[in-house]
């Protein structure tokens, strides 16, 4: 018999390994990247719907009106993210917006700090210092030798801030609404204010190839609902001390994935500079471990 242990470590894995493929998928369609994220939640949320509506169903209680506000709230800042990122991604390379853009613990960690008066470890201080100073390496060297990742890296930088107000909502949504009720609205609601930014864009939300919409597919049903359910299903199981320093892997494999789909290729500055801010960001999570 597979403990529960082990079954969600290997979710949390396969979790990891599938939303390395997002950046990359992005990429891929070759459409602007508000629309890609638009469909990818889109397709989300038709998915999440069903087991949502079976469970207010079955459920006595009515989702609580301050609650609901909230996650509309936070589908609204992640949406702004997902905007920003998806574009930095289009702007220049899969891997780099995607490094910056997990930033946002560190964004968090400042949001508590000052909104909810959260006392920080050295080692936070420690972290953020260390991530910041790898994000200089990335900006400063595209200063100096533009490689065309200087604006996806800008992009990918307030993405991160914007998903950073997204947690810091999700805090207090949560003790208001279970997980699927909080997955399902937040993710309707982002899918909804993605589409006003695509019409606000005078973007075209058909005629896309055939390939295009069978991408558009797989990163709502595979990515959005699949992917993010089993690393869900892992934090039921699974201390965030381990969740989160193995979700850092995501950039990592995204560089990887995007060597071998799209002939990507870094220069040893930005390796360097990755390098020290996914230490500066597990700095940030060793912290919450102790």
């Amino acid at each position: 018999m597979v403990s529960s242990n082990t079954k969600s470590f290997l979710a949390l894995i396969m979790g990891a390994i599938l939303i390395a493929f997002s950046p990359v998928l992005i990429k891929m369609t070759g459409v602007a990247g508000t629309l890609s994220v638009f469909y990818r939640m889109f397709f989300g949320t038709l998915t999440l719907i069903i087991p949502f509506s079976i469970a207010r169903f079955r459920s006595k209680t009515k989702l609580p009106i301050k609650g609901i506000l909230i996650a509309t709230l936070a589908g609204l800042f992640l949406s702004i993210d997902m905007a920003m990122w998806a574009a930095g991604i289009m702007a220049s390379n899969a891997a780099m917006p995607t490094l910056v853009s997990n930033l946002a613990p560190l964004w968090v960690g400042i949001g508590a700090f000052f909104i909810f008066k959260e006392r920080k470890s050295i080692n936070f201080w420690t972290g953020l210092i260390l991530a910041l100073i790898g994000v200089s390496f990335l900006i400063i060297h595209d200063l100096y030798f533009p490689t065309g990742i200087f604006k996806g890296l800008i992009l990918g930088l307030f993405s991160g801030m914007f998903y950073a107000g997204f947690m810091l909502l999700t805090q207090p949504g949560r003790k208001l609404l279970d997980t699927l009720s909080y997955l399902f609205i937040s993710t309707a609601a982002t899918a909804i204010f993605l589409g006003i930014f695509g019409l606000i864009q005078g973007l075209t939300f058909t005629g896309f190839a055939t390939e295009t919409w069978i991408i558009f597919i797989i990163m709502g049903i595979v990515l959005q609902a699949g992917a993010w359910f089993l690393i869900n299903f892992a934090q039921g199981y699974l201390p965030a001390s381990l969740v989160a320093p193995t979700l850092l892997t995501q950039p990592v494999l995204t560089a990887f994935i995007a060597f071998f789909m799209l002939g990507e290729m870094l220069t040893k500055w930005h390796v360097l500079g990755g390098i020290i801010v996914l230490i500066g960001i597990y700095m940030v999570h060793l912290k919450k471990k102790k």
